[in-house]
């Protein structure tokens, strides 16, 4: 399934970034070759070889009759002058910021950089307050978004290398202290103490197995919200699976049920999204706590389920009742943590204990956020310790199978990110959201929030960038900046996860993986909607 989802999202980037490049060619959008009328003040002309400075304007009416820019203003150019070929036309520059309408950046882009704008200037002579008279023609504008679409894959592709080979220190600090802690039987016992659930979720893999205890703790630093320590111990967790895995480079029903949970996201303290709401000003940053456990325990609930039922399919020796009856158990569990937890969401306790304990709550995310990474070291290697193991050594080992593992996971998560990128920078992400609408306008959800349910699964930094313009645009205390921060705590990157833990034990076939974790980010996002809707609306 992952072959046709990675190959759709480049064929949709593709068609919509040609689809948009042909319309603006056909509409002349960005006026090629056409002078458009300005105002422009020098102190003087710029002789050979020379550069003025300047301030050219162009009203809002010529930006309404040229490029259909209803809702500007005038525009300012602080920009330079300087001679050019013809004595009657000159050469113009302008460096450009992210405050002009979006027209301009693109046009500004054209010339390979996003912030330089250029062009061909006629001046006339100056009024009796030195202001000129002028007609300039921007650079021309081309195959704007086939250019952004592979500007955008080779930067990702780059970025991609760049995260590889960020985690092989990250990886290989906690593999190695993993190590330690399994060589000090420390794994096992705590393995043992939360065996039923174990168990419950995996029930394939024996219980004393290396990979529970590695999933154990991936799940712990996920819940804890340590990503850096999550993903070592992710990693970890799918090289043990596929050491069982009797059939190598198909996902087993364990790799599938883990990454289920993964894509989940379920987190205590969502502290990248707090300190976000904290940075753009936010009275209240931690009031998201409460939403976001809502809706990620609503995305794990559904991947799960989905994980569990899905395995079974397509169906051999059972009827579909058949298999129903064999997850009743399942359906009752999940449905009785689901009801605890609108209980408590629907009786406002999650609001009036966040909001009544709001420097508690701080207090608790920087406490946990200072002391939790130091703590779990200092008792991993304690532990070895007391248990007589050669810390150092194992310690060493650990980490070769860090530097290992970070290396595998690159070609896998160059495609991944490529193409994200195409299908972001295309334009198909447009298209997406003009076609949900008709499934969220019913449900309240606002289209302003549709963009970050959507980038969420697909890219974590893009995501936060959607989340940061929200929260710029709307505030962060407002209704859909607390629901864009609580898209993000409720759900995580599918696509990054399942390229990522996929990649590093070489799973090609991955079966059931990506509609577990989509079903989940789903169920994310409708929960989060939900209870963000009871609470703040």
């Amino acid at each position: 399934m992952l072959n046709y989802v990675w190959i759709g999202l480049i064929f949709l980037g593709l068609t919509a970034a040609l689809f948009y490049d042909v319309q603006d060619n056909v509409n002349n959008t960005f006026q090629n070759g056409k002078p458009i009328a300005a105002q422009i003040k020098l102190q003087s002309l710029p002789t050979p070889a020379t550069s003025v400075d300047g301030k050219l304007v162009i009203n809002k009416v010529e930006l309404q009759k040229s490029f259909n820019l209803s809702s500007v203003s005038d525009i300012v150019f602080n920009c330079k002058i300087s001679s050019g070929k013809d004595s009657t036309k000159y050469n113009f520059y302008a460096k450009i910021d992210k405050s002009l309408p979006e027209l301009f950046q693109r046009i500004a882009k054209a010339s390979g950089k996003d912030d330089d704008l250029t062009g061909i200037i006629e001046l006339q002579r100056p009024d009796s307050t030195g202001v000129r008279e002028a007609h300039i023609v921007f650079e021309k504008v081309t195959f704007s978004k086939m250019k952004e679409v592979v500007s955008s894959a080779l930067h990702y592709a780059g970025t991609a290398v760049e995260i590889a080979l960020g985690l092989i220190g990250v990886m290989a600090m906690w593999l190695g202290i993993m190590k330690v802690a399994e060589q000090a039987n420390l794994i096992s016992a705590i393995a043992k103490g939360v065996r039923p659930v174990t168990r419950f979720l995996f029930p394939d893999v024996p219980q004393d197995h290396p990979a529970i205890g590695a999933i154990i703790m991936n799940l712990s630093a996920n819940f804890l919200g340590l990503g850096n320590a999550a993903t070592p111990f992710g990693l970890k967790a799918m090289e043990e699976l596929d050491k069982l895995n009797p059939e190598k480079g198909t996902a087993t029903n364990a790799m599938c049920t883990f990454l289920a949970v993964n894509t989940a996201g379920m987190t205590l303290i969502p502290a990248t999204a707090i300190a976000l709401r904290a940075a753009a000003g936010s009275s209240d940053p931690a009031i998201i706590i409460g939403t976001s456990i809502f809706g990620s325990t609503c995305a794990t609930i559904a991947g799960i389920t989905a994980a569990k039922v899905l395995e079974n399919f397509p169906l051999r020796n059972k009827t579909f009742l058949q298999v129903l009856r064999e997850k009743i158990g399942l359906f009752i569990t999940m449905f009785g943590i689901f009801t605890i937890v609108g209980i408590l969401a629907g009786t406002g306790l999650l609001k009036s204990f966040f909001t009544n304990n709001t420097e508690t709550v701080k207090n608790a995310i920087e406490l946990i956020a200072t002391f939790a990474i130091p703590l779990l070291i200092f008792i991993f290697l304690l532990a070895g310790i007391i248990k007589k193991v050669k810390v150092y050594e194992a310690f060493v080992e650990g980490a070769k199978e860090g530097f290992n593992i970070a290396i595998r996971i690159i070609p896998y998560l160059v495609a991944m990110l490529m193409a994200i990128a195409i299908f972001r920078a295309g334009g198909a992400m447009d298209w997406l959201i003009y076609l949900l609408r008709f499934i969220t306008d019913p449900i309240g959800m606002p289209t302003e929030a549709l963009p970050m349910a959507l980038m969420r699964p697909l890219s974590g930094s893009g995501a936060l960038g959607v989340m940061a313009e929200i929260m710029q645009v709307h505030g962060p205390d407002s209704f859909i900046g607390i629901l864009s921060s609580t898209f993000f705590g409720s759900s995580e990157t599918t696509f990054y996860v399942l390229a990522v833990y996929f990649g590093a034990v070489n799973i090609k076939r991955t079966r059931h993986a990506l509609a577990a974790g989509l079903i989940a980010d789903v169920a994310g996002v409708l929960g989060a909607l939900f209870i963000v809707r009871m609470l703040f609306l």
